[in-house]
């Protein structure tokens, strides 16, 4: 005969929901794990934001995508035209455009999540590209979080890439020039270009299966590699805890601000329903891609101002304003017009990538970094990263060289011939001006450490002369202006050795010295006040 113990009657007796709980637990260990996460502390300022608006426009993505499959035929098979919208009725077009327009026009609420889908992709690319200017700027991609800096950037670039097979789907006359642009890209390469497209197009341009093919690669391939950077990002977000900027009582070594449950949960909630609404107003009253205007592609035809969405803009004005130059190699023709600017695009995105580990070379700095710079005292790479800014805008006017000439009624020359010179004069002007602007912020709050807040207050002395008081700041404000780390310079040391031995300097050791000297050294940063200084100043010798 069984007996039944008192810990098992207290089970029995416990509500529906808790004995779920508890046979949930016992299998998964959700209780312990939850226990130890739940609470984890993060810290709290605007900018944190902008990787959640990512995060949001992600999962807003992937809903709207999945509604949309349900409907959208990836076939190039021609059919005539039936539906609601009169214009095109009779006109013989492939099943794919012939679906997308039944999904705006015949489909309940079809027009809407297509224009939600849409926005959402280029609200996502660009909270990706501000969220990691956030990250470079202040430092946040150092020890040991250089690994998560490259799944942001392998996000990114996955980001671009499954936007641009995505606006290819609906097979309408502006996105059929870009994959035509895009196909002529893949020819250029030497070798495999030919074989390449013959693979992706199935034969001849257009071929009969492009738009299937890139539509397991938009709603398959990519998506699910972004699904596991994401997560992978998230993890080590988790496991090293979240950066947060210098103030009192914080540290490397420890988080202040809210707990993730209850407090950071239920702001993040009403967050995530504020994004997905605005993104919803947006689509509603901004009309973005309307294919019915643009008609089926025709390889025959080209749409009068064909423009990428922006996030690919900078590529094609890299082939916009390169010269046409050809040359012949053994009887190949090799188009440099375009190859130039193939390799040039992956070379700029591999710099980006390794970045953080060519700083982490450049200042022999192995320690690690919870704590944020501000971007003013990291004058070089801060100006690194606006002359990279300034090099993508500059791009961009090539992108669009076309419609900056007719709404702006300038010479389309004139604008082409302003890019290709910007192309290497504007990244040098905008490093220098930066690099400036960022040491004279460093000379002002080196005064205001030393002398205190300006206060307005106009004070005449006993012997007439008229001085402003300045009003001293609190401690608060004076470790934010203080707390941050002045590296010195890297030196190659001496050239013999103990026993007088001249000795080998390498070629990596001399320029590591040199990159140093440029990062750091003499009027790359500001000295800090010393306490002395401040000491000295705050007793009264010479403070009003």
């Amino acid at each position: 005969m069984s007996t039944t113990t008192a810990t098992e009657k207290t089970k029995r007796q416990a509500p529906a929901g808790e004995r779920v709980a508890d046979w949930a637990d016992g299998r998964l260990g959700i209780y312990s794990l939850a226990k130890a996460n739940m609470r984890k502390i993060f810290p709290d300022h605007w900018s944190f934001m902008l990787g959640e608006i990512c995060l949001y426009s992600f999962i807003i993505l992937i809903l709207t995508g999945v509604y949309l499959t349900l409907f959208f035929h990836p076939s190039m098979n021609e059919v005539e035209y039936h539906g609601s919208y009169v214009p095109l009725q009779g006109v013989l077009m492939s099943e794919a455009y012939a679906s997308t327009l039944d999904i705006s026009f015949d489909v309940r609420g079809g027009l809407l999540i297509r224009q939600i889908h849409h926005w959402a992709a280029l609200i996502f690319v660009a909270a990706m590209l501000v969220h990691m200017m956030r990250v470079f700027f202040t430092g946040a991609f150092r020890k040991p979080r250089e690994v998560n800096w490259v799944f942001g950037f392998l996000l990114l670039v996955l980001g671009m890439f499954t936007g641009f097979t995505g606006y290819s789907l609906p097979d309408d006359l502006l996105s059929g020039t870009g994959v035509r642009f895009m196909q002529g890209a893949v020819l250029s390469m030497p070798v495999v270009g030919t074989y390449l497209s013959m693979f992706l197009f199935g034969g001849e341009f257009p071929g009969g299966d492009f738009v299937a093919r890139f539509y397991s690669i938009h709603i398959l391939l990519l998506p699910g590699i972004m699904l596991g950077l994401v997560v992978a990002h998230l993890i080590l977000v988790f496991y090293h805890k979240h950066t947060q900027f210098a103030g009192p009582g914080k540290t490397n070594t420890n988080v202040v601000g809210m707990p993730l449950l209850p407090v950071y949960m239920a702001k993040a909630g009403g967050f995530f329903f504020l994004v997905f609404g605005l993104i919803t107003i947006v689509a509603a009253i901004a009309s973005i891609n309307p294919i019915w205007a643009l008609g089926p592609y025709r390889p025959d035809q080209v749409s009068t101002g064909a423009q990428p969405d922006w996030y690919m803009g900078f590529s094609e004005g890299l082939i916009r304003v390169m010269p046409g130059w050809e040359i012949n190699i053994w009887g190949h023709t090799l188009v440099l017009g375009v190859f130039v600017p193939l390799m040039i695009f992956p070379l700029v995105l591999v710099a980006i990538a390794v970045y953080p580990f060519i700083e982490s070379w450049v200042t022999g700095d192995k320690r690690e970094h919870h704590l944020l710079d501000r971007p003013r005292n990291a004058p070089t790479r801060t100006a690194f990263g606006v002359a990279w800014l300034t090099w993508y805008f500059v791009l961009l006017v090539g992108g669009g060289n076309d419609l900056w000439a007719t709404h702006f009624h300038l010479s389309i020359n004139a604008i082409t011939w302003f890019v290709r010179i910007a192309f290497f004069v504007g990244p040098v002007i905008a490093f220098i001006i930066t690099k400036r602007i960022c040491l004279g912020l460093q000379r002002r709050d080196a005064e205001k450490v030393l002398h205190g807040r300006e206060s307005g207050v106009i004070k005449r002395l006993p012997h007439g002369e008229f001085v402003e008081v300045h009003a001293p700041l609190d401690q608060a404000d004076l470790h934010k202006l203080t707390a941050h780390e002045q590296y010195t310079p890297a030196e190659i040391g001496p050239e013999v050795d103990e026993n007088g031995v001249r000795r080998k300097v390498k070629r990596s050791e001399k320029l590591r010295a040199k990159l140093s000297k440029g990062y750091y050294g003499e009027g790359n940063q500001i000295p800090k006040p010393t306490a002395e200084e401040y000491k000295e100043i705050t007793s009264g010798h010479g403070h009003h």
